[in-house]
């Protein structure tokens, strides 16, 4: 089969296009015929290494999959070939794309009890779209989170694929939306599907912005998922009582934090890892009702992964990007 993958970690140079060996099912795994991959952040650290985490090399990454049943192992039943399916990467033997073989390729070896039916509504695209981001925003935002309808939601980094999920989330749920993100056209994207107010985080202090929007009252909940020199900013968005919701890292895991706002605000602090079987299923149902949308903003054939990938690190596309083997 066609991968892209990689035998050292480094840049998107690493990567290489090229024939790797067709996957194998177990007992108890059916091989999927991938026909769309969401990229991921995991996909570029997983591809520069990760402390503490050993990734097997040569590697393929790739968690947000969609594609069709091609092989069932022995001891598979209830589904059969030709069947179409989302992927839950987090599996009991390792997470799909970080520590197994991910699908940045034409096919993938998938324990058949972490597939997820696919609505016959939707193509590949979307629902390669849907599984990581919406799944972790949905499990985010109302198992942990406990949003309401009625409280606003500050919504960091919200231009990218949970960004929008977010977005449309906290809308869905009947809350009051300020989204931040980096240029005046992702601003005006992120009115276009929904956020009551966007703000522009590269020109200052965010939290002034978000402190004179809501009257210097602050918001019940902010999302952040870059962690590093946005933590204290984000916890000065927060009203009395409010909630941080974390759920990733990506601008640096070990920030500085001003234990005052905690304490006198009374704030909660709330990590949310990942998002669970139900809550893929649940997001793509909720697609396919017409409740929430994927944001896809390029299409890359698998060739082009370093193409994409270069895109992702340079934070250059709004929503979801999208590979297609």
């Amino acid at each position: 089969m066609k991968a892209v993958g990689f035998d050292c970690h480094g840049g998107v140079d690493a990567l290489t296009f090229r024939d790797w060996p067709d996957p194998a099912p177990g007992p108890n795994d059916v091989i999927v015929r991938v026909r769309a991959t969401g990229l991921n952040y995991l996909d570029i650290f997983a591809r520069r290494g990760m402390p503490n985490v050993t990734i097997p090399l040569p590697f393929i990454s790739g968690g947000d999959i969609a594609g069709e049943v091609e092989q069932l192992g022995a001891n598979v039943s209830g589904w059969k070939i030709g069947d179409r399916v989302a992927v839950n990467p987090k599996t009991p033997g390792g997470l799909i794309g970080e520590e197994l073989q991910g699908g940045l390729a034409e096919r993938v070896r998938v324990p058949a009890t972490h597939l997820v039916r696919l609505p016959q509504s939707l193509g590949f695209d979307v629902c390669a779209a849907v599984p990581i981001n919406f799944g972790t925003s949905l499990r985010m935002l109302t198992t942990i989170g406990k949003l309401q309808s009625g409280e606003t939601i500050f919504v960091l980094g919200a231009s990218g694929g949970v960004g929008t999920a977010c977005v449309q989330i906290a809308k869905m749920i009947g809350a009051k939306v300020i989204a931040a993100a980096g240029s005046p056209q992702k601003l005006k994207r992120l009115v276009e599907i929904g956020a009551d107010h966007a703000i522009d985080y590269s020109s200052g202090d965010f939290s002034r912005d978000v402190w004179a929007l809501t009257n210097k009252r602050g918001v019940d909940v902010a999302v952040n998922f870059t962690g590093g020199d946005t933590f204290i900013p984000s916890l000065r968005t927060l009203a009395h009582h409010g909630r941080l919701l974390i759920c990733g890292a990506t601008a640096g895991y070990a920030p500085m934090i001003d234990l005052r706002y905690v304490w006198r605000r009374e704030l909660q602090v709330l990590g949310s890892t990942g998002y669970t079987q139900d809550d893929i299923a649940t997001a793509l149902g909720l697609v396919a009702e017409g409740k929430l949308t994927p944001v896809i903003s390029h299409r890359f054939p698998l060739a082009e992964t370093a193409a994409a990938q270069r895109l992702l690190e340079e934070r250059s596309f709004f929503g979801k990007i999208i590979v297609l083997p």
